[in-house]
């Protein structure tokens, strides 16, 4: 995709300098695409050309210069798109984020503030001090921060810049839940029961819970994105809900309000993407299955839905439509609706911005969505009638984050991106990204890496491409999630399609535990383990083309192993001297052949036929362990000679940290509150302390019954995974 970006920019600057006349430009920027891109992109290309959405026509005039008052993945996005346009663009960034991907793509740069998104990226008064010093004629807002601020808009609006969205009275009025909520029923789209008004206190979120009916959903009436919502199933549970649910949305977007509805136990969560202009026309763009998520926020969607039926499918869209028309609805917006097991359907929410899966719908209808919201803004009408809008093949999309997937499925992480490589190489893969080698992860913003999506000409080629793209992520520095985004995409529930919200509960009821590997697959991760132990000895061998004197005699026959994988010791004896072995296993025989290039960050083996990439992520350690990640988790394996492991028996283990008096920060962050003092007595399961990691809030509990004896944060200090919070006596 980076080709089709730098390549479409190259003809169209040179159709602009007077070398092409259009039809030439547009002739040679085909050809081109055709040449240089992947498969799967020289068919969207030939849907995006039956719809006039791949090209850009120099005559449409637009605007000269954007500012895109975003951050990351999605203001990379925003600035290919307006190049290919042949616009300008102005980036902001807070301190922190100076050498960001985004500053360096854009034109110009200007720094709006400090670190805090309060700051920086929400700070009102320095966005529109940036737009004024740099004459930007239009601002695109991305997802999230002040994208559906309809006072953001209203300040840009006065000061005669256009805003890349809706009106303000959209914003306002879908997306605000409850007005949404009435505005809905008033269109005669389907909506889930609920309390059509704002919740006051928690005594009132407990007696309108009462008449709604446990469980509810508690969620902000402003924003969304998963910030901000709570299910409860009992009166201590809505009011706590309440308290967390009210501070986050006041954290992320500055409006404490709440409502509550009824929660749909286990349903599905598929949205429909929707396309408006100023002239009373509106689109719905086919459908995106967003039901794997984790703490309401998606980690997998793809498009089309395998459950739709087409008569659903336009039910839906039409009410989508209809909602929108119903506000008069001028940019990319996206309905989302909760679906019960019967297809019935329900409006959940609309978010009146570019959403950050839209990926998938440019995917399967060759449509770039940042490129209508443009065209949109500057007044012209849709180029395109329902009829023409298609589902061409599939497309998947997996949500790359910073995050420890063993925990809750996903507590952030942070840290500095020591090598990074997108595996781009591979056809029919999409990365959307604003990071590279040397990128920070911190604590002041999402945690998201990357979009990975892929393409296929239908499901099971997608989740295939899916599957190659994820072993071959390149990603060291910082923990990330993509062992269990693999395991999701093989597991053979989402394969069939049998999915809802609770889809990763369900599954993992004890918690995400990595990949549990058959047998034969623990034998191939033995003997891969054990060639990569053999070939580091070869090569050490050697040095500068002078002998060394090796850990194993150079004329060696057979090297007899002792091979620890999960606590279980194996006997290994392997032969050969490369790049072919031939390795036993407890007796079973294997052949191993690869390049064995041990300064490649990706390693592709062959196993009895069987092709896999593995990654070594880290070089083999003086005890012999090394990390070898195989089918997507990483396993600790212990590779030593026979006589190096007899020896090892006499080597003293280090102790166990006893945890059940103490309560360390499981994730870095900041603590908000703090519950407990010396002297108090807590229960088990009792709150200590609230610990807030990239706006999303975390009670702390302790771990058994007892007496706090220290307490070693307080509230607004920043903490470390792994730092000391509380010790109990």
């Amino acid at each position: 995709m980076a080709g089709l970006w730098v390549g479409t920019v190259a003809l169209v600057s040179a159709g602009r300098r007077g070398r092409w006349p259009p039809q030439q430009l547009m002739r040679s920027a085909v050809l081109w695409t055709l040449k240089h891109v992947p498969h799967y992109s020289k068919r969207c290309l030939i849907v995006s050309r039956s719809l006039s959405s791949v090209g850009y026509d120099p005559n449409e005039k637009t605007f000269d210069k954007i500012l895109i008052a975003n951050r990351g993945e999605i203001a990379c996005r925003v600035i290919k798109t307006c190049k290919k346009m042949g616009i300008k663009t102005v980036a902001i960034h807070s301190d922190v984020d100076t050498s960001s991907v985004h500053v360096k793509m854009a034109d110009e740069a200007v720094c709006v503030g400090p670190a805090p998104t309060s700051k920086s990226y929400l700070n009102m008064d320095a966005i529109m001090e940036a737009i004024k010093k740099t004459r930007a004629q239009a601002v695109h807002p991305g997802y999230g921060f002040l994208s559906e601020n309809k006072e953001f808009a209203k300040c840009l609006a006065a000061e005669d810049v256009i805003f890349i969205g809706p009106d303000t009275h959209a914003i306002q009025a879908m997306g605000d839940k409850i007005e949404s909520k009435l505005l809905a029923k008033k269109a005669k789209v389907n909506t889930i029961p609920g309390f059509d008004g704002v919740v006051k206190d928690a005594d009132e979120a407990v007696r309108i819970a009462r008449e709604i009916g446990y469980p509810v959903m508690i969620k902000a009436s402003a924003g969304g994105g998963g910030k901000g919502m709570r299910v409860a199933w009992n009166d201590e549970e809505t009011r706590e809900g309440f308290r967390f649910s009210s501070q986050e949305a006041a954290s992320s977007f500055g409006d404490d309000r709440l409502l509550i509805e009824k929660f749909i136990d286990n349903p599905r969560h598929i949205e429909i993407q929707v396309l408006g202009d100023k002239h009373g026309n509106a689109l719905w763009l086919n459908e995106r299955e967003c039901s794997v998520q984790r703490r309401n926020q998606k980690v997998v969607e793809e498009a089309p839905s395998i459950f739709l039926d087409p008569e659903t499918r336009t039910a839906m869209g039409e009410q989508a439509v209809a909602l929108a028309r119903a506000v008069k609805y001028s940019s990319a917006g996206t309905v989302e609706f909760l679906v019960d097991s019967r297809k019935n359907f329900y409006f959940l929410e609309m978010n009146t911005r570019l959403q950050v899966e839209h990926p998938v719908t440019e995917c399967i209808t060759g449509l770039d969505l940042v490129q209508e919201m443009i065209r949109v803004a500057k007044g012209y009408p849709l180029r395109h009638k329902q009829a023409d809008i298609p589902i061409n093949g599939w497309a998947v999309e997996c949500r790359v984050y910073a995050e420890d997937p063993y925990k809750s499925f996903g507590l952030p992480s942070i840290g500095r991106l020591s090598q990074y490589q997108e595996p781009i190489h591979l056809p029919g893969v999409r990365v959307d990204s604003g990071i590279q080698p040397g990128s920070d992860i911190s604590i002041y913003y999402d945690p998201m890496i990357s979009k990975l999506i892929t393409y296929g000409l239908d499901r099971t080629e997608a989740l295939k491409r899916m599957e190659q793209a994820l072993d071959n992520y390149v990603i060291r520095g910082v923990t990330h999630n993509i062992a269990l985004l693999r395991e999701v995409i093989i597991n053979s529930r989402f394969v069939k399609g049998d999915i809802s919200t609770k889809f990763l509960s369900d599954v993992y009821p004890d918690g995400f535990k990595g990949h549990a590997l058959t047998e034969s697959e623990r034998d191939q991760l033995l003997a891969i383990a054990s060639s990569l132990f053999v070939a580091s000895q070869l090569r050490a061998q050697h040095f500068q083309d002078h002998s060394r004197v090796p850990v194993i005699k150079p004329d060696v026959a057979k090297w007899e192993l002792s091979v620890k994988l999960q606590d279980e010791d194996h006997t290994v004896v392997a032969s050969g001297s490369g790049p072919a072995f031939s390795v036993e296993v407890d007796g079973s025989k294997l052949n191993v052949t690869s390049t064995w290039n041990l300064a490649s960050p990706l390693l592709s083996v062959n196993v009895d036929g069987t092709q896999r990439t593995v990654q070594v992520m880290s070089s083999r350690e003086a005890d012999g362990n090394m990390n070898i990640q195989f089918s997507g988790t990483v396993y600790k394996v212990r590779v030593l000679t026979k006589l190096a492991a007899e020896l090892n028996k006499f080597m003293l283990e280090k102790a166990a940290e006893d945890t059940s008096s103490i309560l360390r920060s499981p994730m870095p962050g900041v603590v908000v509150a703090v519950s407990v003092k010396p002297g108090d007595m807590v229960s088990e399961g009792q709150e200590i302390c609230v610990i807030e990691a990239m706006k999303m809030q975390n009670s702390m509990t302790a771990g058994k019954t007892g007496k706090v004896e220290l307490v070693h944060c307080k509230a607004g200090d920043t903490v470390g995974e792994g730092d000391l919070l509380v010790e109990l006596e």
